[in-house]
């Protein structure tokens, strides 16, 4: 059975290595067809990818822009600074790397609390500038292939931003991906407006957003790749850990009220009190380790080191390859995900 469906792709730094690898995955299934990808921040990143990646050779050509995109990235070593620094400085990075795996919190992580990106001044460098700089754009913006919608957050407005086709630039994965406490804010002339605006990471409004996804030409079934734990058992009690757990919470929400909207409308066309076409009975798939994800620090998603972002890349094929195995199935018939359970 042919798998027509949409992505829907999470930020959460390195963690988003999860994410190639669920895409590596499917990206072997010959049958798979991606109509439409929604990313937010690496889930930007790697909606990129794909997308160039279909255009330049198909699966096999996603699957090898997706490997340069997080090579790429593990060569950062540290995605707070640019690679100059980390190279002018590697006793400081080692030391920082040494501390930060001794102590039951992060130096790092608390100094966060205090610092700011805008400290550098004219020194600062997004590190991932170079990243997105290595995309052709021809390839990400060509209205063949699957549909792509990248969302940031306004800073000015609070309201989400979704660019699509030719809007989006390096500029809008560098806003994207813009988590204001790491990186200065992204200041663009918006193409909607043609007035300049600023933005920061796209979680704050939508991680991702599903919306973009509902338009009638694409299909109804959308798969959630999600890398931002919905569930942690550990009561977070570290300043560093309740502000992790925030975080966590605050970029899920968007998302959670998406899904109970989907929710309530199949509830609505399932007992006969909406006419049939008024609105799209979403299918919602969902692929994740929360596991993983629960265990691995909130430090880890600034630090992509070759290990981990490998050890990422092979959950997310395991994590692909149970969910093909146990809901493939249902692609085109019915959701794979609980809905009603999720809120519970």
């Amino acid at each position: 059975m042919t798998l027509r469906l949409n992505l829907a792709l999470q930020g959460g730094g390195a963690h988003g290595a999860f994410t190639w690898g669920v895409l590596d995955r499917l990206l072997e299934e010959p049958d798979l067809e991606v109509a439409g990808i929604t990313g937010t921040s690496a889930g930007a990143l790697n909606a990129a990818a794909l997308k160039a990646g279909l255009h330049d050779g198909g699966a096999a050509g996603a699957r090898a822009s997706l490997d340069r995109l997080w090579n790429d990235v593990g060569a950062l070593v540290d995605l707070r600074v640019a690679r100059w620094m980390s190279q002018a400085f590697p006793i400081a990075t080692a030391f920082a790397e040494a501390v930060s795996g001794a102590l039951p919190v992060s130096p790092v992580a608390v100094a966060s609390q205090v610092y700011t990106p805008y400290a550098w001044g004219a020194f600062w460098q997004n590190p991932l500038s170079e990243v997105v700089a290595r995309f052709d754009f021809g390839k990400v913006c060509q209205r063949e292939g699957p549909a792509l919608f990248i969302s940031a957050t306004n800073v000015r407005t609070g309201k989400i931003r979704v660019f699509e086709g030719e809007e989006i630039s390096p500029e809008t994965l560098l806003a994207s991906a813009c988590l204001p406490t790491v990186f200065q804010a992204i200041e663009l002339i918006d193409p909607a407006t043609g007035r300049p605006e600023v933005f920061w990471d796209g979680g704050f409004t939508g991680n991702p957003a599903l919306f973009p996804l509902y338009r009638p030409d694409l299909p109804e079934d959308i798969m959630i790749i999600a890398i931002n734990p919905l569930r942690r058992d550990c009561i977070p009690q570290t300043p560093v850990e309740i502000q992790n757990r925030v975080n966590e919470i605050s970029f899920n929400s968007a998302l959670l009220g998406e899904l109970r909207a989907v929710n309530f409308v199949k509830r609505l066309i399932a007992e006969g009190r909406m006419p049939k076409g008024a609105m799209r009975d979403i299918r919602v798939h969902l692929v994740a380790d929360e596991d993983l994800m629960n265990e691995l620090g909130a430090g880890s998603k600034l630090q992509p080191s070759p290990g981990l972002l490998a050890r990422l890349k092979s959950a997310g094929r395991a994590a692909a390859e149970d969910w093909l195995g146990t809901h493939r199935s249902k692609v085109g018939k019915d959701s794979s995900v609980d809905l009603r359970g999720l809120f519970g």
